[in-house]
């Protein structure tokens, strides 16, 4: 990831709202949610979450697909990978022991693939 998409990124989520959308976006991944759906689970005009949504789509973070008369959103959680490497890929200075702490913390959330789980 390039320095200018991290910060477009990080400018996108740099508001509650958007924050808000995208965080409620990853919860309900892989389904997504619709516009509208969004708007009212976080209390908005839908108007003003559609301003949000695009926002957060320019910025490479969701991706909207029609689906009738609606269109529904999903988190590209692709990018939130890159972003987060992003931030993070040099924070040990050569020394792993200093991000222990943080891989620690985002094991819980994030259980390891494992193909043979899979049924």
């Amino acid at each position: 990831m390039e320095s200018e998409n991290a910060i477009e990124a990080l400018g996108a989520l740099a508001q509650s709202t958007r924050l808000d959308t995208f965080r409620l976006l990853v919860r309900h991944e892989p389904d997504g949610l619709p516009a509208g759906e969004l708007a009212r689970l976080i209390g908005v005009p839908q108007n003003t979450m559609s301003a949000h949504l695009a926002i957060l789509s320019r910025a490479g973070l969701i991706d909207g697909q029609r689906h009738s008369r609606s269109i529904v959103y999903r988190a590209q959680l692709d990018r939130l990978r890159d972003l987060t490497l992003y931030l993070v890929k040099d924070c040990c200075g050569g020394n792993p022991a200093l991000c222990a702490p943080l891989i620690t913390a985002l094991t819980p959330c994030c259980a390891p693939f494992a193909p043979e789980n899979m049924q």
